[in-house]
Formats: C-alpha cells, sequence, structure tokens
C-alpha cells in the first residue's frame, strides 16, 4: 500500500459503497484492482471465494491473478474468483445448467462454428443466401449483446433484410438447442435471463459474490452492465475501474455511457479520478490531452507526469506508402544504433492489418526482427481445426462438438435439418450424438439421410479401432486419405498452392503428433493434450519475445501496452480517422483510438503521413488527419517534404557517427 500514491490508496481502502475509479493511461489501475484485493481479504474480512474480479482478456485475467498471488499469503486466496466476463458466464450456466435445460457436456460455438451453422441453414431455407452469413452473424451478435431475443426482433423488424436476419436468428437459436450448444454471446445472455426469471437462484450469487471488482469499464456492452447490476443488487458491493477516453470497441458492441449509467443506477456512487501518468513523459501527455480535449465529456480529467517535459512529436512526411515503410524502418535502424537500444523497445502501430504489409517486406529485406501481433495461431488454422477435431471424435465417441463440426467436412450430404433431427433425438434420449445415430429411426430421419449419418458413424468406429490397433498415427494418415481431404482443401481454397500450404499444415500437425508420442513415449490421447497445450504454451513464449523483435500491431490492439518508442503510420484523412467511421459520422472514436495510440509512448512519438497511396489499382492524393491539426503545433516537429533543417539533419549525422564509433570502439 506505502507504493501506491494518496489517490490509488483512497481507492483502495473505499468499501462504504459503489465506486468509479476513473483511470487514465498508464495511471496504475491494474495495481489498485490487486491491492484493493488484498485489501478486502486481510483488512476487510471478506472470504477470498466470496470475491469476485472480472476483466476482458484472459492475458488480462492471468497477470492479475498473479499480482492478487503475490500479495495474499498462505490459502487466504482460496475460492478467489478472477476471470473474464464470459469465464464467469460460464461458471453461472455449468451450476444451473438443468433450470436452462442443457445436458451436461454442452458445445459452446466460437464466431466461426456460428457463422457455418448460419450459412448452412440460410443455404438449406433460401438457397442462394449463404453468402449474407456474416452479415447476418454480426447482426444476432449486437442483438444478443443488447438483450434482443429473437421474438422481439421478429416482432419490430421493418423491412425484408431486417425479417431476413431475424428469421435466422429464430432458426439459429432452435438448432442450438437441438445441437446442445452455446455461442460465445449466450454465455452473457443467459445468465442476465435466468437472474431475470428466477429470483432466489439470483439471489443465491449475490449472497455468493459479497464483492466485485470489474475492470476496463467502458469496454461493457449492454448485457454485461446488467449482469453487474443483477450480482450486486443492493450491497453496493462494488468497484469499477474505466476510462471514457479509452472505449474503442463501440463495432462491438461496448457502450462507454455504461460509466454514466452507474451514477443514475447507483445514486451514492463515489468517483476517484486517477490523473498522475508513470509512463509518458510530459510533452507526450499535453498532446494526448489537448487531441480528446475535441471529444464531448461527462467525467473531464487531465494526465500528468513527474517524467519530464521530453522530446518533440515527429510527424515524418513521405512521398508515398513505400516510402513510409523504408523510412519507417531506416529510422528506427538509425535510432537504434544512435541511442544503443534494442528492438523489441519500438512498435509501429496503425488503424488497419492491410498497413502491415508493407512494412513487413521493408524489415525483411533490413534483416530487422519484429513480432506481428494477432497473427493466426496455428491451431486456429481451420485445416488444423477439422483434423484436431476427427482426433478428438476418434478418442471420444461422444464429443458432441467436434462431430458437428466434422459430419459434413468433406461433404457427405449432412445438412443442417438432418443435423438438428439428430441433435433432438439426441437431447430426447439423454445421449450423444454419436449413441444417437445407432438409435434414430426412419420415423424421425429421412431413408438417405439415415443411411449417410449411419455410414459415418460405422467408418468412424473403424477409424478408432485402427488407430488403436496401429499405435494411432499410421491409422490417422489412412484416415485423412480415406476421406480425401486434401481433395477438399483443393475445392475449398483459392489457388492450388494455397491448398498446397493448407495440406503442408495437417502433415505438419501430424508429423507433430507422432514426435511427441516418440519422444514422451505416450498414447495417442496424451499426445493430442500436449499437443494443444503445447501451442498455448508457444503463444504465451512469443508475448515474451519482445526484447530483440519490433512489435507491430493495430491500434486497437496495442490498447493497455506500453514502448518506450512508438511509430503511429498513416495519419491520414480516411485512414485515421477511417473511412467508414467518416461517412457513419463516429469521429469521436477514432479520436479516442489516436489518443490510446499516443499514450502507448512511454519516450519518443513519430507520426507518418504519405502525400499518396495506391488504392484498387490506382493512385491516390492524401489529406494529412485532422487529429494532427488538433495536437499541440508547438510540439511538433516535421520532419520531410522539405520540413527539417540542415542543423537538425548535421546533428542527427553526428548522433549516428557517434553510435557507429561506440559500437565498434
Amino acid at each position: 500500500m506505502t507504493q501506491l500514491n494518496p489517490l490509488q490508496r483512497e481507492a483502495v481502502r473505499y468499501i462504504d459503497g459503489p465506486l468509479l475509479v476513473l483511470a487514465g493511461a498508464g495511471s496504475g489501475k491494474t495495481s489498485v484492482i490487486t491491492q484493493k484485493i488484498a485489501y478486502l481479504v486481510e483488512t476487510c474480512g471478506i472470504k477470498a471465494s466470496r470475491v469476485a474480479a472480472v476483466t476482458f482478456t484472459n492475458k488480462a485475467a492471468r497477470e492479475m491473478k498473479e499480482r492478487v498471488g503475490k500479495l495474499l499469503k498462505g490459502n487466504s486466496a482460496e475460492g478467489l474468483t478472477v476471470s473474464t466476463f464470459h469465464q464467469l458466464g460460464l461458471k453461472i450456466i455449468r451450476t444451473e445448467r438443468k433450470i436452462l435445460e442443457l445436458k451436461a457436456g454442452f458445445s459452446i460455438f466460437d464466431a466461426e462454428d456460428s457463422q457455418t451453422l448460419i450459412r448452412d441453414l440460410l443455404i438449406q431455407e433460401h438457397g442462394a443466401e449463404g453468402d449474407q452469413a456474416r452479415t447476418i452473424a454480426q447482426r444476432i451478435s449486437s442483438w444478443k449483446n443488447d438483450r434482443v431475443l429473437p421474438e422481439q426482433a421478429v416482432a419490430t423488424a421493418t423491412s425484408p433484410a431486417d425479417m431476413l436476419c431475424a428469421q435466422a436468428y429464430l432458426r439459429y437459436k432452435r438448432a442450438l438447442k437441438a445441437y446442445n450448444a452455446l455461442d460465445f454471446d449466450d454465455l452473457i445472455l443467459l445468465p442476465t435471463i435466468l437472474f431475470e426469471h428466477h429470483r432466489d437462484i439470483l439471489e443465491k450469487w449475490q449472497n455468493h459474490i459479497h464483492y466485485l471488482l470489474v475492470d476496463e469499464y467502458q469496454d461493457t456492452n449492454s448485457s454485461q452492465y446488467l449482469l453487474v447490476k443483477q450480482l450486486i443488487g443492493l450491497r453496493g458491493g462494488l468497484t469499477v475501474v474505466g476510462d471514457d477516453d479509452q472505449s474503442i470497441y463501440a463495432w462491438r458492441g461496448a457502450r462507454p455511457e455504461n460509466l454514466v449509467l452507474l451514477q443514475e443506477d447507483f445514486p451514492g456512487l463515489k468517483i476517484v479520478k486517477l490523473e498522475q501518468n508513470y509512463r509518458s513523459t510530459s510533452r507526450i501527455l499535453k498532446a494526448a490531452n489537448t487531441l480528446i480535449a475535441n471529444n464531448a465529456h461527462v467525467f473531464d480529467k487531465k494526465l500528468w507526469s513527474e517524467l519530464g517535459y521530453g522530446d518533440p512529436l515527429r510527424i515524418i512526411r513521405c512521398t508515398d506508402e513505400q516510402h513510409e515503410a523504408d523510412q519507417v524502418v531506416a529510422e528506427i535502424m538509425d535510432h537504434k544504433l544512435r541511442k544503443r537500444t534494442r528492438y523489441g523497445d519500438y512498435a509501429i502501430l496503425y488503424r488497419g492489418n492491410h498497413q502491415s504489409r508493407l512494412i513487413e517486406l521493408a524489415l525483411q529485406q533490413q534483416q530487422v526482427p519484429y513480432h506481428l501481433s494477432g497473427g493466426t495461431s496455428f491451431f486456429a488454422r481451420n485445416e488444423v481445426k477439422d483434423i484436431m477435431a476427427y482426433l478428438r471424435l476418434v478418442m471420444n465417441e461422444h464429443d458432441d462438438n467436434a462431430f458437428l463440426r466434422i459430419a459434413n467436412v468433406p461433404r457427405r450430404k449432412l445438412g443442417a435439418s438432418t443435423l438438428e433431427a439428430l441433435g433432438n433425438f439426441a437431447n430426447a434420449q439423454h445421449s450423444s450424438l454419436n449413441q444417437a445415430c445407432s438409435h434414430i429411426g426412419s420415423d424421425q430421419l429421412p431413408e438417405a439421410g439415415l443411411k449417410r449419418l449411419r455410414e459415418f458413424c460405422d467408418w468412424m468406429d473403424t477409424v478408432r479401432q485402427k488407430c488403436a490397433r496401429n499405435s494411432g498415427v499410421s491409422g490417422v494418415r489412412q484416415m485423412i486419405r480415406d476421406m480425401d481431404y486434401e481433395e477438399w482443401l483443393n475445392q475449398l481454397s483459392s489457388s492450388e498452392d494455397v491448398a498446397q500450404r493448407r495440406m503442408g499444415n495437417v502433415h505438419f500437425l501430424v508429423d507433430g503428433l507422432h514426435r511427441v508420442m516418440t519422444d514422451e513415449k505416450v498414447a495417442l490421447d496424451e499426445a493430442i493434450s500436449r499437443l494443444v497445450l503445447r501451442d498455448l504454451l508457444e503463444q504465451q513464449d512469443e508475448e515474451e519475445k519482445g526484447p530483440e523483435s519490433v512489435q507491430l500491431m493495430t491500434l486497437h490492439a496495442s490498447k493497455g501496452l506500453e514502448f518506450p518508442h512508438v511509430y503511429i503510420i498513416g495519419m491520414e484523412e480516411k485512414l485515421l480517422p477511417h473511412r467508414v467511421s467518416m461517412e457513419e459520422n463516429n469521429i469521436e472514436e477514432e479520436r479516442r483510438l489516436a489518443y490510446v495510440g499516443i499514450t502507448r509512448a512511454r519516450q519518443t512519438l513519430n507520426m507518418t503521413l504519405a502525400q499518396k497511396r495506391s488504392q484498387f489499382g490506382e493512385t491516390i492524393n492524401c489529406e494529412p488527419s485532422r487529429f494532427i491539426d488538433e495536437l499541440p503545433q508547438d510540439d511538433l516537429h516535421w520532419q520531410g517534404g522539405g520540413a527539417e533543417s540542415r542543423e537538425a539533419n548535421e546533428e542527427r549525422g553526428q548522433e549516428t557517427l557517434a553510435g557507429l564509433k561506440n559500437l565498434f570502439g
């Protein structure tokens, strides 16, 4: 507690009612949450099992749990809940699944599973409407986040497009029930509906959670806000930490106005502002404060720092996007040489993923190591997920989620209606889908569909026997050949090269299984488990590869991170702010995104803009971002386009020369 400043200590010690901690960027909000958990348990005598802290990402929850573990001694942390919103929702659903009419072992569909199901339902009912699956899936997700049920969506539809989405929502809900499955949005929606209709269950959970702490509150959607409100009830044991200036997720349902709603729902709400920043120089914070002041505010705050005024902010003019990429890489190499830094001290941030391509090529050309955040994990690739689902079903014939994923991969003419009928029968029989295949009759399914289902299940039984008989891997290879998965990839892929690369991933997976079985002397099922775990560990390792790699990421992905030296590229109208946001008059969110980017920088901040860019085969003239005009002009140093003085160039040249002498000295 002695390491906290007076306002942080006040936020930790206040437990007389609901509390809103307005925590600016770099103001130590995680310390406040973790110290408050320790304070509640050790000083206030609340059992750890009665305390819950929720945030938005697994990484944030993991970090919070580790920090609390260091503060609480012995077994005092036993039973503490530190999780994401979705993990908390899943815990409630698992506990109350019988009331929600879910069987044990229910499946959870990810976004891709949901979209595939919606596409199959659309094709089944409307023929050629399958290409709208992604749009409809996003609409259904928005409805669920705003707590709109299918019946309400149908009742309020005003256009044919609305009605198509609403009817698809209704069918999608029925199909999920038949599959004994939930999607990601259900993990929040279902607990709120459950609590609304079952007062006794709500009171049970309110008595279970005596104090709730919520991180990144500005990112909550309507369902998450209601879940918090329901769990707190009249007790008022609530601390929420948030920053309305860093709300950048409206596109996925986040509502920064939830911070304002707190004052209406909790009239006795206390507000503590954390404005001291421990990350950035005063000049960087002045720029951030000046920029964000152009947004309307309910809560005013101004970041300040004791880390000195710092270097001017550099605006680098480039002729085009190729010049921009070359210039940024050259700047990083030059700065590293002059200042004796590490590549991991630099981050290149951008509005859209497409902006990274030329930067990556320029880094590769100069042999500069880099790490691209948000790249696809090996195990997230479709072909790997397919084969892993087959392997899971080989090991566990009752894995319904795996069954649903691969029953029609490659195509076996097992459509959504066949699988839905099978799911309904399995629910009625309290059996797995695989068991239901043996018992379902022609009175529930057409003969042709029934025949195809049984052929699939019989073939999977044969595969299981081969894998058991042949020590696993040769049986797996035979399975992949039998279903002609390579031909399936050829049909799906945009080119032969893409299909070959994807098949290469399949071979890599099977070879990996073989290596694990041989090196670690384990059976196939254990090898599968270890391979999944190894992938997770590799992802964690990648997060820790920072010191020797320039970090590349979108502005959205950079939230919560910090770097000594930051480059924000593409500071132009229609890039930042983005064209779509300009058309939808949503400039405030784009300004918050620029604010997030600026406040990632600790020591130096550089922004680039191009005079021209290629777009869809033609060259267009670019206009500097309005956000540059909104920065304090006296703190900007312009470079390029004849803007940099001869003296400044000579000074940089002397520094580079000195860096070279030091390097070879």
